[in-house]
Formats: structure tokens, C-alpha cells, sequence
């Protein structure tokens, strides 16, 4: 009896001891796939084709057709997503993540980052690349211990962690990036089946299965990484050095720019004062909001024609600048800003600008400074950097803000010089016309960042 009293007594401290150790946080995943259904996601792109089969997403490749991607209808912006996959044969594939599809973008083509699934000699899987944009962000020749990791006609288990300006990936528990990067904050996950242009590779099967997603605090589920951070900020990517794309600044020194109405870089008084370097970003700092009344506009010492800028830039609460181009320093020794057509920098909910002009909307961000009004923009939370790109092609001139067009027009046309005749610009002769200038970082009086300036000339 006493022994059969001492058992009961050791099974009730048992039990005691299990109800007081706490319980395993279970991390809070949700699967993408469920059951026989694509309920949810959506093709776009291509026509290559897309079944369920067996709880498996089976992508089978066409010839003669775009890239295709089956891409969910939610959208994601921080998150951990783990996916298998299984190629039967070597042709290329991925999974995009943080992706959009909008008209403007070369008809609605997918654009985004992309995991890669590179089964050839180079052996990428895993990789980050940046579909329809700037190619090559993170190859993974940067991490070559890693390579190796795709098993080729297996199941290949991926993991990418997308949170913040963080991209972090691992493949079969491999390390195999650790990228900053901030060009797209949210967007849809999508599985890619690759174009091919032969007939020979047609019908062959890409199969995804797993598919699962954390989007609830995924940062307190973040795996750490042994790999170096690398990033591209004030640097070519892999791709955009391919392709010709150079360093307008080079994110430590003035080479290259000098002040719009002296011959050398304006010098900065002290800290948070005038032009400074810190950090990578260069900074014009408050002075009052008048226009090029103190450090002054600085501009690019080389002219340009034909071209593709982009820059980064950040402002501060009620700000003012610009980008100007196409810009003649002769043009104007006296006071204010330097002449050129203006790719304006506002805060339009607190800079009064927002209201003025001789065409409306005129001077709000993103657009053609006192002649067009910006449309279909989606400017950033006060404090982070907005992406501005300018193309210009022959005589046509389009504006974009973090991925959107937001503005086009033909420099010559006749409705662009009756905007000019309409506009404050109407006192100089042939404005904006003029076949090369220099590129302008506007002195406004407020406090603006830029960064990652480039150039692709034609």
C-alpha cells in the first residue's frame, strides 16, 4: 500500500512540475497552399501553366513565352517564408518575394526580388536577383562556400527572411545571403516558371510544396547568420556594372560636383551646416528655406544628354528641394537657384509650395517643377528614403517615384512650350531645351538627404 502511495504521490509532482514549465512558443505559420486549391493566387505574366497536384504546386514550362508567374493576391511586406522545391530537369526558376505588377512598369510586368533556383554550373540557388529592375543584387560568387547546397531533382528546402531592409536566405540549412537593401517594402510572393525558347525544354515540371509564411512578429523568429552584410547602397549591383550603369557620387567624396556658382564643392561651416558627408549620405542642411542662400546648389561637373538618373533622397518635415537637369549654370550668376527643369522634393502636407503654382498641383513631389502635375504616386513615410528615377530618351521625359511613372512629356512639343509660356520659366528663351546639362542637387534652406546616385547614358 505504502508503495502504491509513494507512486501516486511521485505521478501528482509529475504533473505539477509539467503544468508549471512553460510551454514552447509554437511559431505562428501559415501554409499558402491549401489542400487541391489555387484559391488566392493568380497568374500573370506568361502562359505557362499551373496545377495543384497531391498538395504540390506543379509549374509546367511552355516554349515561346514569357517568364510566368503564379503569384498570391496578398501582400506581404515583413515576413519568413519557407518553401520546398523540386526541379526535374536543369532550367531556371525562383520565387519571387516583396513584387508588384503595376501598368506603368512595362505593361504590368512582374518586377521584385527573386530567390533563385539555378540549377546550371553556376550554381546560384538561393541568390537574390531583382526581376525586370537591377538584375544581380546578391550572386551567390559572394558567398562561395555556399555553393553546393542545391541538390539537383531533390526536394531543395528554402528559407527567406524578408524584415525591415534585411533579406536573409538559406537553402538546406545553408547560409546564403545576408542583403540590406530598401528598393520595395511589400508586395506579393510569386512562383516563377522561367521562358524558354526551345521546344526541347518545353513540358518540363517545377514542383513547390510546404509553402509557408510567418507574418505575426516575424522578427522574434529571425535566425541569426554567420554571413557579412553586404549591401549596394553608393555602389553598382553585379548587374548594373554589366550594363553600363555608373556612380554619379561615390558616397565619400565631392568628385565630380562643385557648387552651381563657384568653380569647388561649397565648403561646410561645421556640423549640420551646408553640404556634409556622413555615413554615406550626403545631407543639405536647414538654413532657413531660402532658396540657394546658403551652402548654394551643387552640380554635376560633367553635362549629360541622354540619360537614366536615379537617386535616393529623404527628407525632413515640411522640406523643399530638387533635382534639376538639363541645367546651364550661365544661365543664372544672380540670385536663387540655377535654371533647368526641376524633379520636385517637397513635403506636400506641410510645405506650403504644395498649393502654389501657375499650373496645379504643379510644384508637389515628383512633379515637373511649375509645368506638370506628378500623378500615381506613392511617396514613403516621413524619415525613410524615396527612390526617384528621370529618363530621358531624345526629347522625351518621363518622372518616377518608388517604382511608378508619375509623369511624361516631350521637351520641344508644342504643349510643353505653352506650359512653359504659362509658367514662371516664360522670361528665358528656349527653356529646357537645351541638348546637354549638368544634373542639380537643389539648396532649398531644409534639411534633404541623397544617396545612390547613378547614371545609365545612351
Amino acid at each position: 500500500m505504502k508503495k502504491i502511495l509513494s507512486l501516486l504521490m511521485l505521478m501528482n509532482v509529475a504533473v505539477l512540475l509539467l503544468s508549471c514549465t512553460p510551454e514552447k512558443d509554437v511559431a505562428p505559420w501559415r501554409t499558402l497552399i491549401v489542400g487541391e486549391s489555387l484559391e488566392g493566387w493568380e497568374k500573370k505574366g506568361g502562359d505557362a501553366t499551373y496545377r495543384v497536384e497531391g498538395g504540390q504546386v506543379v509549374g509546367t514550362t511552355l516554349a515561346g513565352t514569357p517568364n510566368t508567374f503564379l503569384c498570391t493576391k496578398e501582400v506581404f511586406s515583413d515576413f519568413i517564408l519557407e518553401y520546398e522545391v523540386k526541379l526535374e530537369a536543369p532550367v531556371n526558376s525562383g520565387v519571387q518575394f516583396r513584387s508588384n505588377s503595376v501598368a506603368e512598369m512595362q505593361n504590368g510586368r512582374v518586377h521584385g526580388y527573386q530567390c533563385e533556383i539555378d540549377p546550371s554550373e553556376r550554381d546560384w540557388s538561393g541568390g537574390i536577383y531583382d526581376e525586370a529592375r537591377r538584375g544581380w543584387l546578391y550572386p551567390i560568387d559572394l558567398n562561395p562556400d555556399a555553393k553546393g547546397s542545391y541538390k539537383h531533382n531533390e526536394w531543395n528546402k528554402f528559407r527567406v527572411e524578408a524584415i525591415g531592409d534585411t533579406i536573409k536566405t538559406w537553402l538546406n540549412g545553408v547560409p546564403m545571403v545576408h542583403l540590406v537593401d530598401d528598393e520595395t517594402q511589400s508586395g506579393f510572393i510569386a512562383l516563377q516558371v522561367h521562358s524558354i525558347k526551345e521546344d526541347k525544354d518545353a513540358n518540363i515540371e517545377i514542383r513547390w510544396r510546404d509553402v509557408r509564411v510567418i507574418t505575426e512578429n516575424p522578427g522574434k523568429y529571425t535566425q541569426s547568420t554567420p554571413l557579412p552584410v553586404h549591401n549596394n547602397f553608393n555602389q553598382l549591383t553585379f548587374s548594373e556594372e554589366k550594363w553600363g550603369w555608373k556612380m554619379l557620387w561615390d558616397g565619400e567624396t565631392t568628385d565630380g560636383w562643385k557648387g552651381a556658382k563657384i568653380d569647388e564643392f561649397p565648403a561646410s561651416p561645421g556640423p549640420e551646416q551646408g553640404w556634409r558627408i556622413e555615413d554615406g549620405v550626403l545631407t543639405i542642411y536647414e538654413s532657413g528655406g531660402g532658396e540657394s542662400k546658403s551652402a548654394g546648389d551643387i552640380v554635376t561637373t560633367s553635362r549629360y544628354s541622354d540619360f537614366v538618373l536615379k537617386v535616393d533622397f529623404k527628407i525632413t518635415p515640411g522640406a523643399n528641394s530638387g533635382i534639376k537637369y538639363y541645367v546651364d549654370t550661365d544661365l543664372n550668376k544672380g540670385e536663387g537657384s540655377a535654371i533647368g527643369l526641376e524633379y520636385q522634393i517637397l513635403d506636400d502636407e506641410l510645405h506650403p509650395d504644395a498649393k502654389l503654382g501657375n499650373h496645379e498641383g504643379s510644384r508637389t513631389l515628383a512633379s515637373l517643377y511649375d509645368l506638370i502635375k506628378s500623378e500615381n504616386k506613392f511617396p514613403r513615410a516621413m524619415g525613410e528614403w524615396n527612390h526617384a528615377m528621370i529618363v530621358s530618351d531624345s526629347l522625351h521625359v518621363e518622372h518616377w517615384l518608388n517604382g511608378r511613372k508619375t509623369l511624361e512629356y516631350e521637351r520641344k512639343s508644342p504643349e510643353y512650350r505653352q506650359l512653359v509660356a504659362e509658367s514662371k520659366y516664360n522670361t528665358w528663351d528656349g527653356f529646357g531645351e537645351l541638348p546637354e546639362g549638368q544634373l542639380l542637387l537643389q539648396d532649398h534652406g531644409n534639411t534633404v538627404s541623397f544617396r545612390n546616385i547613378k547614371i545609365k547614358t545612351n
